[in-house]
């Protein structure tokens, strides 16, 4: 059985999400979510939303214009649910019908979803939308019956969702970041919507595609990848096809051992030497999203803090980690004020054992410069020392 070295594997996770090089050349969105698989979006604008965070992250050519045209209308990616909701490359809708059946399956059995038809039923909201149009939830009106419940939402926003995440309907566009529904048929390709593929290959390629995109995995990250099939359904499928096998190092030493991609020693081969860049990654990158993956490969333990009381947080509201070549050696907890054009530096730590010198420092500056493109601001304020503070205990 192969066995890898930790710098080995962290390189190789890295240059598969698109991390390892320079993040420049020709944008490409389309192919940069199919090469991740997916990529998460979400609501939060700090510096800008994760979603165009980590498309920038890829290639620093990308701006937040960038991403409704491949929606909208190149039809390169559709929107649905892995973990969270993301975008997707539209050639997998094939295999994505799986997950619409899951979905629907799953919700029609939960209580959140018994009410959905309330307003006047989901057919009628799809009469609605046939004759006017792609409509968003605030085209219709339903009361909250629910007020006292967290996450609770009308009628008809239940049944939206739950006609979005069974595949009846699909987000034609977004409008800011609110979501635009329309018939699936007017927006999914007819000949991708109506192939039909067996389930045993869907799982194949479930399987096999979120291997190719880990590298080296454990069932369960497998599993994990997608979220559009059980633990059961991977060990099934890892006993009927016994994929490679390999050992690696994790950070502390400790001997791993994973599936593997077949052509691994290919791959190792092959990979380039890791850009000197200092980058600011987003919380929900893909890098990141698997905390305990990240742990073992890099040491970097790493939790997002949005929902933990401000005085229990070690580090703050929303704080990013930083990526100096292939390895983490700190977070900075910045925010982007739109309205006076600053990007404004609030707190910057190293990791245990990282020495911060002038070229670091002068590392960092550089990606502060580039990000400050993303998120349309002029000027630059550090409300500390340009020096890191110590890492909480």
């Amino acid at each position: 059985m192969m066995e890898i070295s930790n710098k080995t594997a962290r390189r190789l996770w890295l240059h598969s999400l698109g991390l390892l090089s320079a993040p420049t050349g020709p944008l490409d969105v389309a192919g940069i979510t199919h090469k991740l698989g997916y990529v998460q979006l979400d609501t939060i604008n700090i510096i800008s939303r994760a979603h165009h965070h980590i498309f920038w992250s890829r290639n620093q050519n990308y701006r937040e214009k960038h991403l409704n045209p491949a929606l909208n209308p190149r039809r390169e990616l559709f929107e649905h649910f892995c973990h969270d909701a993301c975008v997707l490359p539209m050639e997998f809708l094939p295999v994505w019908k799986r997950q619409f059946e899951r979905k629907a399956e799953s919700l029609g059995k939960s209580s959140w979803f018994s009410n959905m038809s309330d307003v006047a039923g989901r057919e009628e909201i799809k009469a609605r939308i046939r004759q006017e149009g792609a409509l968003s939830t605030h085209d219709f009106d339903s009361e909250n019956t629910r007020k006292d419940q967290a996450w609770s939402r009308p009628p008809h926003k239940m049944a939206l969702d739950y006609m979005w995440y069974s595949g009846e309907l699909a987000t034609c566009h977004r409008r800011g970041f609110t979501k635009m529904y329309d018939l699936a048929e007017r927006v999914y390709p007819e000949k991708l919507r109506e192939r039909d593929l067996p389930d045993k290959t869907r799982m194949d390629w479930l399987c096999q595609e979120a291997l190719a995109r880990l590298q080296f995995a454990s069932n369960g990250e497998v599993q994990r990848f997608w979220e559009a099939m059980s633990a059961a359904e991977v060990k099934a499928w890892v006993q009927s096809n016994r994929p490679e096998m390999v050992k690696w190092r994790g950070a502390d030493g400790t001997l791993h051992e994973s599936l593997a991609r077949p052509d691994l020693e290919e791959q190792i081969d092959a990979l380039p030497d890791p850009s000197n860049r200092i980058r600011i990654l987003s919380p929900f990158d893909p890098l990141v999203r698997d905390r305990n993956r990240l742990q073992k490969l890099f040491g970097f333990d790493y939790r997002i803090e949005i929902f933990v009381p401000q005085a229990k947080r070690l580090w703050g509201y929303y704080v990013y980690p930083l990526l100096d070549g292939d390895r983490f050696i700190g977070r900075i907890e910045v925010r982007a004020d739109r309205k006076t054009g600053t990007l404004n530096v609030l707190n910057l730590w190293a990791e245990p054992g990282i020495q911060w010198g002038h070229g670091r420092t002068k590392r960092l500056d550089a990606e502060l410069s580039r990000i400050i493109r993303l998120c349309e601001c002029q000027n630059i304020i550090w409300h500390q020392p340009k020096t890191p503070t110590p890492s909480p205990e």
